[in-house]
């Protein structure tokens, strides 16, 4: 193992292969990552960044415990690596980057990908459809695909089920930001995702965008199988699950292919200012607390925000404040923001959860009074 000759901070092990005239050095490079947002940033939605790298450069990219690794022939290598330690070194300043921003550092300017995809046409972003959309041409291919006044949708009737959600609906209905907080299986999501899907079958919005913050329940990421974004389906699977309750599945993989729906983990709103959408942020007790700013301030002209979040199943480090909490406790009292809590009573999931529910909280009412007597 010896230094690597750029970027103190990897780590880079070579061999040379014999029978090549020059001799042919692969190497082998870890990028050591400060947290699971870098990882998305660079690899890409549905990996594209990862796939154009590997084809530009000819090279092998993979995370491994947490880290990036890049395995080829030596000038390959510290060539990508150069781009991607140029790219972290923004993101770690702080610096605010669209997907267009990120591809032309990790790729180039156009001319240049132009030329890579003349040589590599697989590389092209036509042959994925999905990538379209997040490198930034989304709203001119929703806008091509789309049908004056609305989208056509064989949506599912949803009806609240008592006084809270009734209230919550509303709320949605006339406000542009509003929080729905309360336990778990009292319909927060799905009221919210079938409040968006309403606004565009009825052309109030032109896009539906719904986003989760990458926290794991007690979990190892890094330890899961797959690539990034076979990683990052459990998480917005839930999502996923609302939608196909809501619409048929054909419908919802049809308005992805154009970017009128897009599920993307929180780390894909940074440098956005999101337009004309219905953006609903899921398990935001899960945010921090510049997470949360973060995503509020991406609120455009003609969009609608709707915060959902369960404050007793935080799963952020102990010494982390909750985005959600702080942001309740600061917005608070603002009439054009809503804020409805949900209570066990309107749980709607199976009459179990509610019991389940409130042993829990007596439970936790119990332990702390038990604490505060030692």
């Amino acid at each position: 193992m010896t230094a690597s000759p750029r970027g103190g901070d990897a780590l880079t092990s070579s061999r040379r292969i014999p029978g090549h005239f020059p001799d042919t050095i692969l190497i082998e490079i870890t990028i050591p990552l400060q947290s699971r947002d870098e990882a998305v940033l660079v690899l890409g939605p549905y990996d594209r960044f990862a796939k154009l790298l590997r084809q530009s450069y000819d090279i092998e990219l993979f995370t491994r415990n947490g880290n990036l690794r890049l395995k080829g022939q030596d000038a390959d290598v510290l060539e990508a690596k150069r781009r991607i330690d140029h790219l972290l070194g923004k993101i770690r300043k702080g610096r605010e980057l669209n997907l267009r921003s990120i591809e032309e550092i990790l790729l180039g300017n156009p001319k240049e990908r132009a030329a890579s995809e003349k040589s590599n046409p697989s590389a092209s972003s036509d042959s994925n459809p999905s990538s379209q959309a997040s490198s930034g041409n989304m709203t001119a291919v929703a806008k091509s695909k789309r049908p004056h006044g609305g989208v056509r949708l064989r949506a599912r009737p949803v009806e609240p089920r008592g006084e809270n959600q009734r209230r919550y609906m509303e709320m949605i209905s006339k406000r542009d930001l509003v929080f729905g907080t309360g336990v778990a299986g009292t319909g927060k999501t799905f009221l919210a995702v079938a409040a968006a899907v309403q606004a565009l079958r009825n052309g109030e919005v032109r896009r539906l965008i719904i986003t989760r913050p990458v926290v794991e329940a007690g979990e190892n990421l890094g330890f899961l199988p797959g690539d990034l974004q076979a990683k990052l389906n459990p998480y917005v699977r839930p999502i996923y699950d609302a939608l196909s309750t809501l619409l048929d599945a054909d419908d919802v993989m049809r308005l992805e292919e154009v970017g009128v729906i897009e599920v993307a983990p929180l780390a894909y709103m940074r440098g956005r200012t999101l337009s004309e959408a219905f953006v609903i942020l899921d398990e935001a007790q899960n945010t921090t607390v510049a997470q949360m700013k973060m995503f509020l301030t991406r609120l455009g002209e003609g969009s609608r925000m709707v915060v959902t979040g369960d404050p007793t199943q935080n799963d952020l480090d102990s010494r982390v404040k909750s985005g959600l909490n702080d942001a309740l406790w600061r917005l608070r009292g603002y009439q054009e923001i809503g804020i409805v809590e949900f209570s066990p009573k309107d749980v709607v999931r199976h009459p179990l959860v509610e019991r389940v529910v409130r042993a829990y909280e007596s439970s936790s009412v119990r332990s702390e009074a038990g604490d505060s007597d030692r």
